[in-house]
């Protein structure tokens, strides 16, 4: 008998033992109940041994589950990389460069409308200074003074509604500008006001008949299109991140061209021009990669061709990326016998690259996330993600050095999907705005990727 039975048998006994009025009806009446306890026990004790044996005779085996887990499924991946992405009205614009010596040097510029802010008053004015004002809100790499700022005239309307790609040749009219930087601050905020040539102004408002905006007519955007803007070091690089998303607060802009004006009685105005306007001004990123430049002995050596290399890459600005195949699972769902499992548990664990020169924890973006294929090729966020950003982490551990992924509800689906829509394929994708690249472990790395997978057979 077990000790938290005994104990309470033991109390009851020694309480009539050190009853002196106890009379022999109740020394009998005594007896014959723990005679009854002692029958109530061998009989629990008896369906304690034998109630699984007794159940398994008379339930179907259907009625047993069973849970099985797994972490040998196999990851397969994939350095790939496309120079044509779609990048119209990003959240954040680009102007510099990049230079990695894994990953070579990366280019960014941008293109956009400008929009005005009010009617032209008429009049005859003349431009006396004209100012640009950038707001900058991350600034990497050499922020000496001295790195050029091109500003180039487009040569054809853009809208709002088109895709543009990010390798987009850009027909320009033959107008620009060159222009200095002034110093920058590092890794934070910089707004900067560049003193442009009042001849500049003087072109934009050349023709004051065309300065109003109407959507039903040709208008101020169809007279002058548009802007591309493009950034050159003559030393070492400078890469600046700025946005033209409207702004929330209406008549506050962050970047804007002011052209200030005069009569012939010096009576002075402004005319502002718009780059982050509340009706949003239409634009695209342009980015160029040359993975040439990387350091030899680093450089990534196999792209694109479908070699399963021991390192797999992951590159800011819509450079190379890591794709990546889940085979096993095809093969779970190929088997008749695993029909109707149910998910517990799917988790990736892909450990990080640690070269103890570039790459340690905090150079690392704080978050992976991961898209799935369909049978289209069409790429989608993981089904997980969208349950619950907690549940799918894809968080750094930089104390064990990897990142983790849960995509449970996603396997589930995919097991179901009679459809044969949804495909194991699958893509590492970095947070939008991040400029920061990551290296990891793959294939038959010393460390390699581990999937875990746990599931219940009924």
């Amino acid at each position: 008998m077990k000790q938290n039975i005994l104990m309470p048998i033991t109390t009851f006994m020694t309480t009539y033992y050190n009853n002196s009025k106890t009379s022999f009806k109740s020394y009998f009446s005594l007896n014959a109940y723990l005679l009854i306890i002692t029958g109530i026990l061998f009989l629990c004790n008896s369906c304690e041994e034998d109630g699984t044996i007794i159940g398994s005779k008379i339930l179907p085996g259907s009625d047993f589950v069973t849970l099985h887990s797994t972490d040998t499924l196999s990851i397969n991946s994939y350095t790939m990389y496309t120079d044509s992405i779609e990048s119209n009205n990003p959240s954040y614009s680009y102007l510099g460069e990049l230079y990695d010596p894994y990953f070579g040097s990366t280019t960014a510029g941008f293109v956009t409308q400008i929009r005005m802010n009010e009617l032209w008053g008429g009049g005859v004015l003349t431009v006396d200074s004209i100012k640009l004002i950038l707001y900058f809100t991350n600034v990497i790499g050499d922020t000496s003074a001295g790195h050029i700022l091109t500003i180039s005239e487009i040569a054809e309307e853009i809208y709002t509604d088109t895709t543009y790609y990010s390798n987009k040749e850009t027909p320009l009219t033959g107008y620009s500008i060159d222009v200095p930087l002034p110093g920058l601050k590092a890794d934070t905020i910089n707004q900067v006001v560049i003193t442009l040539p009042p001849s500049f102004g003087e072109y934009i408002i050349r023709d004051t008949t065309m300065l109003f905006h109407s959507n039903s007519v040709p208008d101020f955007r169809s007279y002058f299109k548009g802007l591309q803007f493009t950034l050159r070091s003559i030393g070492d690089p400078v890469f600046l991140t700025l946005s033209l998303t409207p702004s929330d607060n209406y008549n506050s802009y962050n970047n804007i061209i002011a052209v200030y004006l005069k009569d012939d009685d010096d009576v002075t105005s402004t005319f502002f021009f718009i780059l982050d306007a509340i009706s949003r001004n239409a634009c695209y990123n342009i980015y160029s990669n040359d993975y040439s430049t990387a350091l030899a002995d680093k450089r990534i050596e196999h792209i694109n061709d479908g070699f399963r290399d021991t390192l797999a890459y992951q590159q800011c600005l819509h450079g190379v990326f890591t794709k990546f195949t889940v085979p096993g699972l095809e093969d779970i769902k190929n088997d008749t016998s695993l029909k109707g499992i149910k998910v517990n548990k799917a988790r990736i664990t892909w450990p990080v690259h640690y070269d103890g020169y570039i790459y340690h924890g905090s150079s690392f973006p704080s978050q992976l996330y991961m898209g799935y294929y369909d049978n289209t090729g069409s790429r989608y966020l993981i089904h997980d993600y969208y349950i619950s950003t907690l549940f799918f982490d894809g968080e750094i551990d930089t104390t064990a050095g990897n990142y983790s992924f849960n995509l449970a509800y996603y396997v589930q689906q995919f097991l179901e999907d009679s459809t044969n829509v949804l495909k194991p394929e699958f893509q590492l994708i970095l947070p939008t705005g991040s400029v920061q690249n990551a290296i990891l472990k793959a294939n038959n790395s010393t460390d390699p990727v581990k999937f875990d997978l746990t599931y219940t057979r009924f």
